[in-house]
């Protein structure tokens, strides 16, 4: 999936050791818990399940739990059992011989009148024993298995309690991942939504196999009325049978008096109803209106990572894959989509038509089923005996295809490159109206938004590369996800970092012309940013909760994982070593799921050098810890000193700091530094390391072309020689190379490892630059410190930053054109330029973009604005009164979708107070504005100064709607509070974050992007303290 729009601390779990030294240390060895040991019971054999999980982590219960008492979201309990119940009969003195050496002996015959002190110290003691007892007599002493949290010690046998499900019976499972024995085979869906009253009901036949012995069957289903539940065993006869449901986990049981063995098949058919969603996930509604101004209607599914459910009851989790036989009915008007072609379609007696399509040919998870009941018009092609087809709605079928021929160039390229053919007969690529993420890569109907999709004739190539990317995206995860899947969200990296490495390796290849490789630089600068902070989290890390899932799909997940797959893929001899690893893995795991030591297996099975390393040994050090490397450089003639250590910003009550990654840093120096032949390789595994230069050298530029996931330090010298060779001779580095430095000065002056005039003295040489990407990365960081400082009020020291931006880039500025332009990276250049500029109220470029709206808006559209200055000129207009509304009314009725977001961007970067009010409102209710857009307007209203304390006030006012709307956690939250948090510096705003969100409890409180929202704050706040004086000095 691609969650983005266009281009919580987990809990604290202390280790088992430190929970048992805490709460028995010195404790006094006097409770007898155990009369006689023969009063303990022999513990029932446990199912399978119970006995074979053992969990990552446990939490502690401190606290007594009745035949039915449990959390909604209790998870694992085992550990708990053994602190609480069991530590505490060990210690019996019932084990103890009578004869024991430590035995009472018989007292002595007469005694003395105690001291004072001695009758203090006896108080004392039998304060503490009266206080043990209580404390023990409110304690399980018994045993905690798997699947639940245990009984109150009043019965023998010890017997497991469990949640309690709706109809006040015992829910047979606590956890929130399902057990492991049954396997659903093939489900047969029937459903019949019903688009006037946005209902639908369905029937869901799922066979399955016993895997081990068991007396339940657990499985998903949400907000689904089953109205109806049949089993049937082997070839027997079905028999109706009970559902239970338990809620907080969105479960279902069935459970049976007597075992299902392994080896039996079995058939369980659930009948239900269930209300279209109105958010944008599972079975929901969409609308658009049509050319002659009519409301249509249509249904669409979003499965991922947790919304199958919502659908139709299933094993809804990446590891339980099946095949699927789907059956929709519609009316005659419109036409259904599902992932396999149509098979049949049968008139029914209500004069509806229900389409049935082939079975999946493949076995898949159930977030990659969809389907869609809609009257979209299609284009369609066959590439390699595929058919593929792009569907829209009919107005917009003229913008399809680039798509077409886009998914249809790199459907060619995967099955070539992983010499794996696509494995089904058609793939479609579907334009929604109404969707949240970028898009979604269900087999064989790949879902999209239309700004993701949809590309008009006159498109530029800016737009085109949005859409290339996404669609190259989308398609690699028909190998990488699809194909060969993760087995838990806790490596949805593997999904998605891929899908991000391909989309711009295919596209280099595929589109050369798109000049990709820009984008995929800018993006792994800013997952650098992110896994600097102590709130960041391993590439795969634990998932435990819903909400955990859902933060999953980040920028670690995503750019990350796609740049230490580049870093690996550069380091490694000869240009096909990964392409042959990745080949053997795909093969290897066709099918079936994986974990991360799978992937890192196959690539170190297909070495080629006896001389290179282990790749599992070198790439678990960056998928195991978050963070990544600082590498200090120090050069003393021939001879370079190496150090490393875990670059991360916020240094108190972090951990990891002893963290060591096995780092392939490359290098060049003075006599060759540009060209590929010129990069060396020195392998740093420790704390530091040394090699020799075959000479003295002048300087050395480390992380050549930055292909590595680590930051460097140069040391004042080495930044001076570097600063030095720019000023003499621009491109005695390679673009990215220069770019690489902008951004790792200015990480180390948010480190606190170089001053802020360091960054300056560097940025001198920008005078002379013209590519694209450090004259955009400079502009990027040089912006987000106006911002602050803006915020922050600081008037003088705002006007001194806008004059040094301008006296810097001016030139370049002023050099920009305001026709139509065919490269990508020169548009990528002059939009950046050109929207600083007028963000900055330059005199010049304001004037020619008020220009180009007003011969635009007389032209009746007729007049086409360049696409990539499409968004200067409607920020522009927007700040005018009159051309606000004018823009308003163009928005309402622009056809062409990237234009119209620009439009809304244009109108929400306003500095009118009560039109920001009135954006916010209208995008938060749906009508005027998609909701799925409100995270682009609250970003865009929170740049700047007039609305980013509304859109704060606006966010606590609103919460509870907008986690109706966007899941807690989902990538449209963490867009929301980033937008609104990342530019305060204050303690006031400091403690206002905090005060909220910790009032939220369950409704967001937990979430990592909240803790991410408070050190950014905190780091703000430290580097304004530490640099406002210097910048009134220096600037």
């Amino acid at each position: 999936m691609d969650p983005f729009d266009s281009n919580s601390t987990e809990r604290a779990n202390l280790p088992r050791n430190m929970i048992e030294n805490s709460m028995f240390e010195e404790e006094p060895d006097v409770v007898d818990l155990a009369k006689d040991s023969a009063a303990f019971p022999t513990f029932p054999a446990l199912d399978p399940d119970e006995v074979a999980y053992e969990p990552r982590s446990s939490r502690l219960l401190v606290r007594g739990l009745g035949e039915n008492d449990m959390d909604e979201d209790e998870e694992d309990c085992e550990s708990s059992a053994r602190l609480l119940g069991m530590s505490f009969m060990n210690r019996s003195s019932a084990q103890r011989s009578s004869s024991s050496p430590y035995s009472r002996q018989a007292p002595p015959r007469s005694c003395a009148r105690p001291s004072a002190r001695t009758m203090v110290v006896c108080v004392l003691f039998l304060v503490i024993v009266a206080s043990m007892t209580m404390v023990l007599y409110f304690l399980p002493g018994c045993t905690f298995t798997k699947t639940g949290c245990p009984k109150a010690n009043k019965t023998t046998p010890f017997e497991p309690v469990y949640p309690v499900s709706t109809n006040g019976e015992l829910f047979p499972w606590a956890q929130f991942q399902l057990p492991h024995s049954i396997r659903p085979l093939s489900y047969d869906l029937t459903l019949d939504p019903d688009l006037d009253n946005m209902i639908f009901t369905g029937r869901t036949v799922i066979s399955m196999l016993v895997l081990h012995n068991t007396k339940r069957i657990v499985l998903h289903s949400a907000n689904l009325n089953i109205t109806k539940a049949t089993f049937k065993l082997g070839d027997g006869e079905p028999s109706d049978v009970t559902v239970l449901e338990y809620k907080p986990n969105q479960q279902i049981a069935v459970k049976f008096s007597e075992d299902l063995k392994a080896g039996q098949y079995c058939v369980l058919t659930l009948d239900y109803s269930a209300n279209l969603s109105h958010t944008y996930d599972g079975f929901y509604n969409s609308s658009y209106t049509d050319k002659d101004g009519n409301k249509r209607v249509l249904a669409a599914t979003q499965f991922e990572p947790l919304s199958a459910r919502k659908a139709f009851p299933c094993f809804d989790e990446p590891a339980f894959k099946a095949t699927f036989l789907i059956k929709i009915s519609r009316k005659p008007d419109y036409l259904t989509l599902s992932n396999m072609p149509k098979a049949k379609t049968t008139l029914l007696p209500s004069g509806l038509m229900q389409d049935e399509f082939e079975k999946t040919s493949v076995n898949m998870s159930t977030y990659l089923v969809a389907f869609i009941v809609a009257n979209f018009s299609p284009i369609s092609k066959n590439v390699s005996d595929t058919l593929v087809s792009v569907y829209s709605v009919p107005e917009k079928t003229e913008h399809t295809d680039y798509a077409l021929d886009t998914s249809s160039k790199l459907l060619e390229f995967y099955n070539n490159f992983f010499e794996i053919n696509y494995p089904l007969k058609k793939l479609d690529l579907v334009a929604i109206p109404d969707f949240l993420a970028g898009a979604m890569e269900n087999w064989g109907l790949i879902t999209f938004r239309e700004t993701s999709l949809l590309v008009g004739k006159q498109s530029s190539p800016l737009e085109k590369q949005v859409v290339a990317s996404v669609v190259a995206h989308e398609l690699a995860h028909q190998w990488f996800g699809n194909l060969v899947t993760m087995s838990w969200w806790n490596d949805l990296w593997l999904n998605e970092g891929f899908a991000t490495y391909m989309q711009y390796t295919s596209l280099q290849t595929v589109l050369p012309q798109l000049d990709i490789g820009n984008l995929f630089l800018a993006v792994r600068f800013r997952a650098l940013d992110k896994d600097a902070l102590n709130s960041s989290h391993a590439v795969s890390t634990e998932v435990n909760t819903p909400e955990q899932v859902e933060e999953m799909f980040d920028s670690v997940s995503y750019e990350k994982g796609a740049s230490i797959l580049l870093m690996l893929n550069a380091s490694l001899p000869g240009d096909q070593q990964f392409r042959k690893g990745i080949i053997q893995y795909l093969k290897q795991f066709s099918g079936l799921n994986t974990d991360t030591d799978d992937l890192w297996n196959c690539l170190t099975q297909v070495e080629v050098s006896t001389q290179h390393q282990n790749v599992s040994e070198m790439m678990s050090s960056w998928t195991s810890q978050k963070g990544f490397p600082l590498v200090t450089v120090s050069l003393k003639g021939d001879q370079v000193t190496l150090t490393q250590e875990h670059f991360l910003l916020t240094s108190d009550n972090a951990t990891h700091t002893s963290s060591l990654w096995n780092i392939p840093v490359t290098y060049v120096n003075d006599s060759c530094s540009s060209a590929p032949e010129c990069r060396q390789v020195f392998t740093l595994k420790t704390k530091s390391g040394t090699f020799k230069l075959p000479g003295s050298v002048k300087w050395l530029k480390l992380n050549y072309r930055n292909t590595g996931f680590y930051i460097v330090h140069y040391g004042d010298e080495g930044w001076a020689a570097l600063r030095e060779a720019l000023s003499n001779n621009v491109s005695v580095l390679t673009h990215e190379d220069r770019a690489s430095l902008i951004h790792n000065i200015f990480a180390l002056s948010r480190l606190g490892r170089v001053s802020f005039l360091h960054v300056l003295n560097l940025l001198n040489y920008l005078s002379n630059e013209t590519e694209t990407s450090p004259v955009t990365e400079a502009l990027l960081q040089l912006n987000n410190i106006y911002r602050l400082l803006d915020k922050r009020q600081e008037h003088s020291l705002v006007a001194r930053m806008k004059n040094y931006i301008l006296s810097h880039f001016g030139s370049l500025m002023n050099k920009q054109t305001w026709e139509e332009e065919d490269s990508v990276s020169k548009q990528e250049l002059r939009s950046a330029l050109l929207e600083t500029a007028c963000s900055l109220n330059e005199e010049n470029c304001t004037h020619q973009a008020k220009a180009l709206f007003k011969q635009y808006v007389e032209s009746n559209g007729t007049s086409r604005i360049p696409g990539d200055l499409q968004q200067v000129v409607f920020n522009v207009a927007a700040q005018s009164t009159e051309d606000w509304s004018t823009l308003l009314g163009m928005y309402g009725h622009a056809a062409y979708d990237a234009e119209k977001r620009k439009m809304l961007r244009g109108l929400a970067s306003t500095q009118d107070v009560r039109r920001i009010v009135w954006i916010l409102k209208a995008g938060l209710k749906g009508d005027i504005i998609q909701t799925q857009e409100l995270p682009l307007v609250i970003n865009t209203v929170c740049n700047g100064f007039a609305g980013y304390l509304f859109a704060w006030d606006f966010i606590q006012e609103n919460w509870d709607r907008l986690i109706e709307k966007f899941p807690v956690g989902s990538f449209a939250i963490q867009t929301v509070i980033k937008s609104a948090t990342s530019q305060f510096s204050t303690q006031t705003h400091l403690d206002q974050v905090q005060g909220f969100f910790s009032s939220l409890k369950e409704r967001g409180s937990q979430m990592r992007s909240v803790q991410e929202a408070l050190e950014t704050i905190r780091l703000n706040r430290r580097w304004m303290d530490k640099n406002l004086s210097a910048l009134r000095k220096w600037l």
